[in-house]
């Protein structure tokens, strides 16, 4: 009697489809430098559109331009720059500390948005009233 070369076969699939699924497994999850950078990136475009906006709100307003907004607009750029120059021996820690604090300047612009939203509004309280 030969031994039966299925048994032998089987195990080769088994092999072959656990290293598959252990491919799979790394490539869905991603590399966590490639999502930190991404969520870097993600974070300063969205901070860049909002001081876009922020820039002509106030312009706007103030028929002038704010150096405030430039000034952050340019700290944006050095770290880019930053990003750019570092970001591949960055550690995951950095990046994440660079994107937690673009994302909270993001969220000081949206609050200042909202205030400036607020001034441009006519007083509701002084609405309906009856001057005399």
């Amino acid at each position: 009697m030969t031994a039966s070369p299925f048994p032998a076969i089987t195990a080769v699939l088994v092999i072959l489809a656990l290293i598959v699924f252990v491919i799979a497994l790394r490539v869905r999850r991603g590399d966590p430098r490639q999502d930190a950078v991404a969520r870097l990136l993600d974070a300063a475009d969205a901070l860049e559109a909002r001081l876009r906006t922020a820039r002509s709100e106030i312009e706007a307003i103030t028929c002038t331009e704010d150096d405030t907004v430039r000034t952050a607009l340019q700290e944006m750029l050095r770290q880019r720059l930053w990003l750019q120059q570092h970001g591949a021996s960055a550690s995951i820690r950095q990046l994440d500390d660079i994107r937690a604090s673009i994302e909270q300047a993001r969220e000081r612009i949206e609050q200042q948005l909202v205030m400036i939203e607020r001034a441009r509004q006519p007083s509701a309280s002084g609405l309906g009233r009856d001057p005399g």
